[in-house]
């Protein structure tokens, strides 16, 4: 275990030192997946068909009327550049043979939804 977290550092300290040279990912995102409800009454959850999860709002979309559907949601990731280190870092770890999930969490505000089945059964 102590290993393992030691390796978590070392891979963290030596992307971190290489910032400068990351990729860059698009602050603008498709997921298709399930819509939920989520906890607060604006707050919807948008499980990927990948296993990512993803806590969803719209100021500009009507997503309550997309609960239970399968959609694919296009949005602005939240904090993006935060969330695309964290990406970055759960590959590295991967990479090194680290066996923690790697399904993505994050927070996106979403511009548009398509439904793709009017449920979330496969």
């Amino acid at each position: 275990m102590k290993v393992n977290t030691l390796i978590l550092c070392l891979l963290l300290a030596s992307f971190s030192s290489s910032l400068g040279f990351a990729k860059e990912k698009d602050d603008v995102r498709d997921v298709t997946g399930c819509l939920s409800k989520g906890d607060s009454a604006n707050e919807f959850r948008l499980t990927g068909e990948d296993g990512s999860t993803w806590e969803v709002r719209s100021s500009k979309v009507a997503l309550a009327e997309h609960v239970g559907h399968t959609v694919t949601a296009t949005g602005v990731v939240s904090n993006a550049k935060m969330h695309n280190m964290k990406e970055d870092a759960k590959d590295a770890a991967k990479d090194s043979g680290m066996t923690k999930s790697d399904n993505e969490h994050g927070h996106l505000k979403v511009t548009d939804v398509k439904m793709v089945s009017e449920s979330c059964q496969k």
